[in-house]
Formats: C-alpha cells, structure tokens, sequence
C-alpha cells in the first residue's frame, strides 16, 4: 500500500495550512475504527477523517456525508469530552514515520487553558489513534487498546506513558534531504541509483513503489529531494492508477512507472481527493462491501437452511403421494379378515384389482381387523400430510424468494444507508435479533428515497431500494395509471414508469400507446437492479399497477399481477 512516509509528509503540508487555528466543532464514529472531524476554518467548514482499519489506514479530508450509528460509541463519547471545541495549534510528522500529530488547546472543567495531543498512528494492522495529556505525557484513551498480552513491548493503555513505536535500523528519508554527511555516507555505501530492494532496506519510510521509482531514477536521492521539494512547494501530482475494470490498484503523490503501462492514471489537484477516490473504489476496503459481508452471510445461512427444508418436504411430499398402496392393504385385510390367523406376521391375499397375490405384512401383537384399521390410519395420515407439505413447501417457497431478494439488493447496494435499510428489514421480519441500542437512543426512521431516471423530458421512471420501499413506491407512490415493471421469476426491484414532473401532466398517455422504446428503457432498467444484472436477453414483466396487488400476509415486496405483457432486454442504465 502507498501510504507511506512520503505521503503522510504530502498529508500533513495539505492539512496543516488549512487546519492550524481551527474550531473542531463536532466529532462522529461513523465505525469502531473511524472517525470524522468537523472543523470550522477560516476557510470554511471541512470534514477531517481517519481511520484505523487493517487494510485501509489513512487521514484525510472527505467531502461525503457518512451515516453515524443511533448512540455514538464510548471513543467517541470521550473525544468529544475532551477536545470538542479545542482549537487546532500544530500539525506535525513525527520524524519520517507514519505518525501525525495534531496539537490542541481546550479548557478544563475549571476553565484552564490545557494542551493536549491527537497522535494518528498510520501502520496497517498496528494503526491506532491516541488522545494524549501533553503535560504528563500520559494517554488518555486510544480507539484500540493493546495490552501486554497483545505486544510485551509497547502499550496502549489509558494512564500508561506514551512511548513512540521503536524505530528501525533504517536511514529516515527526511536525513538525506539536508544533512549532507548522511546523503554522502548513503551514496558511498549504495551508488546513486541502487536496486529497489536496497533502497527499501537501507531508507526509513518509503513504499516499494517509490523506492522502485527511486531505483529507476539516475540519482535516487535527488529524485527524492525533487519529490519532497513539490510537496512542500504545493506542486505534487497525486495520481491513482486504475485497472481495465476500474478497479485502483495504486496511488501516490508522483507518477509510478511501474504502473504507466499497464494501468490508467487519474490524477487529482489534491492528496485527499487522491485517497477518498483510491479507497472507496476500492472493493477490498470499500465500506459498503464490508458493511454488507455480515449480512450476507446471516441471509446466506438462512437460504441454505430453508433450502434443505425444501428439500426434506419433497421427500416427505413424495412418500405422502405414494400412499394408495396403505388404502389397498386395508381393503384387502377387511375382505380376507376370516382367512387370517390371529398373530401372523404377514399375510398373502389375491389382490381383487388385478387378480395377483400380495403379501401384507402385519403386526403380530394385535387382530387381524386391528391391522386393516391401523394401514386405514396411516393411509388418512398421509393423504393429511400432502396438504400439509404442500402448504409447507409453498411458505418455504415464499421465505426462499423473499432471501434471494435481500442477497440481491445487498450485492447491487451503492450506499451504507441501503445497508441499514435492509438489515432494519430483516429484523422487522424476524430473520436477524433486533439490536439493542445503548442509552436509550432510537433508531431514525428510514425516509423513502427510490433511484430515480428520466427518459427524455417526459418520463420519470422510480426504483426501489429494498422490499419495503417497493411496497411503499407501488402502492403508496404510484398511482394506478403508471406502469410497473418486474424481471420475470427474478429477484429484482419494483420498478414504475410515470409521467414526468416536467413534462406539464400528471398522467401517461393509455398503456397500449406507449412507444416501444419507453418500454424498453424501463425495462433495462428493471434488468439492471435485479439479480440478472450481468445476465443479457432478462425477460421483464409489466403491467399497469391497477392490475398489481399485494395478497395478504405476504412479505415485503412480495405482490401477484395479472394481464402482464413480457419484453426481453439487456441490463442497463439510461
């Protein structure tokens, strides 16, 4: 990964003009591991974000609105304590490592001016953020706690003395930019244009992308010092490199050869802009992946569940069917009663249908007439329980649609808030426990808010988000002129076609004289937010939503139509 010395050195020369004398006024934990600073400047309002997560650890300014949860977390709870409404004296880099450190003054409960220190640890796996008393030297808290259990040598604990992380048997990058006998000893020992490997080993706080640069320069420390020399002057380029399916790959503040030919290059005025764009296009650190990971697999577990249950019913449906043979063997019994011996294991009859002898068998503990009574039982038993598994089969049916639904919306989400949406869906539905929220705090009521595309300026076409916002759009939103559209025996939206807002009515013109290619469009639309989404040739019903109605008890999203009209198309988006 890029976040390295240099770019923490890039991070903090972008923050420190903006931020120094600045008012935090708010503080928000969106997750356990982040954070999100709201910062008053002269230059206006920013919104500073760390976060501390493995595989994407970084500090940067965002310009998206990320959803916080009900009750704020206990680090947050203590941030706010502390530092809210502290002004913002020092941004600094400690030494050449991945270390920011952000100074503040604030007053106490007695109105005392006090300094204290926000330490962004930005290591991968050992990242941390730490509030620190500068007087004492003591921490405060940290957002993850690591105790002697976890590392012997250094801790981070409330009340224990900060110590910096131990540093490594490497020349820091920031010595060879001025000290003139560490650059002569470097060179003297390695030449000006060493192996990559060389330098990575040799020099503190480079990536090994950088240090491949570096190595293809003809003088890898002034490629260094150029490097750093743009950085403090303003005029770096940060550029992130991209894949052919537009999946990042890398980023940093100069361009990385390794990466010119085999990748696209997008570059950016600014570091932040860089990282928001490189980390949330992302797919291993992307939030709404990660968000989503947990709910799959609770719905996952639950389809298999139901699956072997649909599975099971068949086999127990299939043996109900095949029951006619108990009927025959009562009749059988009844008519050949006074040919039977009491305590006989079986008994051989000539079968009446067909002339052919069948042997019975019996159950020597009870009469003759006992036996023919017990196959009438189990032969009225089973002809039960066909309806039964029947009726069984269909609800487990029902659950079965219902979950793949869910899966398909929870892969096709574009936004945490449709990942809250549909785990709210789940726990109204009693699929997942409800949580509990701490301190009382209620969960916000979830506003429906369906994509929205037009076609042309006269139509407007709705798609919802999840089940109940597909109820809400069919039957509250719609009215009974506008068209509905489902993929075909596909988990997918409900989607409406209406007039649009601008186009001067309120109503469609009548279902038979809609042009094709409205249809059409809407349809693709249908495909593209269904599970068919990377299928081609989807078939998509539609059908005036008069005809659509929702049988009762059904679950989210679920409805029945009738005189539906089919169309085929490939997903995609207007």
């Amino acid at each position: 990964m890029a976040f390295d010395g240099i770019v923490t050195m890039a991070a903090v020369c972008e923050m420190r003009p903006k931020l120094i004398m600045g008012k935090i006024d708010k503080i928000y934990q969106p997750e356990s591991e982040e954070l999100v600073f709201h910062i008053h400047t002269k230059q206006g309002n920013l919104k500073l974000y760390a976060s501390v997560n493995p595989g994407a650890a970084r500090i940067h300014f965002i310009r998206s609105q990320l959803q916080n949860p009900p009750a704020p977390l206990p680090f947050c709870m203590l941030l706010r304590k502390h530092i809210q409404g502290a002004r913002i004296t020092d941004i600094t880099q400690t030494g050449s490592e991945r270390i920011i450190e952000i100074s503040l003054e604030t007053l106490n409960e007695l109105g005392f001016t006090v300094s204290k220190k926000l330490i962004f640890e930005i290591m991968g796996k050992h990242s941390n953020i730490i509030l620190l008393d500068i007087a004492s030297g003591k921490i405060i808290d940290s957002i993850k706690h690591v105790s002697i259990d976890v590392n012997r040598v250094r801790q981070l604990l409330p009340g224990i003395i900060y110590q910096y992380p131990p540093k490594q048997d490497k020349i820091p990058f920031k010595e060879l930019l001025g000290d003139i006998s560490a650059e002569q000893n470097y060179i003297s020992a390695n030449g000006l244009s060493p192996d990559a490997s060389v330098i990575q080993k040799t020099i503190g706080g480079i990536s090994p992308s950088f240090a491949e640069e570096m190595a293809l320069s003809n003088n890898s420390v002034e490629f260094l010092k150029n490097t750093c020399k743009k950085i403090y002057l303003s005029e770096a380029s940060p550029v992130v490199y991209t894949d052919d399916k537009g999946i990042p790959r890398e980023f940093h503040v100069t361009t990385l050869s390794e990466y010119e030919d085999v990748c696209t290059a997008i570059p950016f005025d600014s570091l932040s802009e860089c990282m928001e764009y490189y980390y949330n296009n992302k797919q291993s650190t992307n939030r709404i992946k990660q968000k989503s990971s947990d709910l799959l697999r609770t719905v996952s577990a639950q389809l298999d569940k139901l699956r072997l249950k649909e599975q099971r019913l068949k086999e127990d449906l299939l043996k109900a069917e095949n029951s006619e043979n108990l009927r025959l063997y009562g009749e059988l019994l009844t008519a050949n009663i006074h040919k039977i011996k009491p305590g006989a294991k079986s008994a051989t009859v000539t079968n009446y249908y067909d002339g052919t002898a069948i042997d019975i068998p019996l159950n020597p503990t009870v009469s003759p007439a006992k036996n023919a009574q017990q196959y009438f039982k189990k032969y009225g038993k089973a002809k039960t329980a066909v309806k039964e598994k029947q009726l069984q089969l269909s609800a487990n049916d029902n659950d079965i649609n219902y979950l793949e639904s869910v899966i398909s919306y929870l892969e096709n989400a574009r936004d945490i808030s449709e990942i809250d949406a549909l785990r709210r869906e789940l726990e109204e539905t009693g699929y997942i426990r409800k949580r509990k929220i701490p301190g009382g705090f209620k969960e916000k009521k979830i506003k429906s808010d369906p994509y929205k595309y037009s076609i042309g300026d006269a139509f407007e076409i709705l798609v919802g988000k999840n089940n109940k916002e597909n109820d809400f759009l069919t039957f509250k939103t719609a009215s009974s002129r506008d068209i509905w559209f489902h993929t075909k025996d596909i988990p997918g939206s409900h989607v409406i076609l209406r007039a649009s807002q601008n186009s001067g009515t309120n109503t469609l013109p009548p279902f038979e004289e809609l042009p094709d290619e409205v249809i059409y469009a809407a349809a693709s639309i249908a495909a593209y937010h269904s599970k068919g989404r990377k299928s081609e040739n989807v078939p998509v019903d539609y059908v005036p939503v008069k005809y659509v109605k929702k049988p009762a008890g059904a679950k989210p999203g679920m409805v029945i139509f009738t005189n539906n009209r089919t169309v085929w198309v490939n997903p995609k988006l207007p």
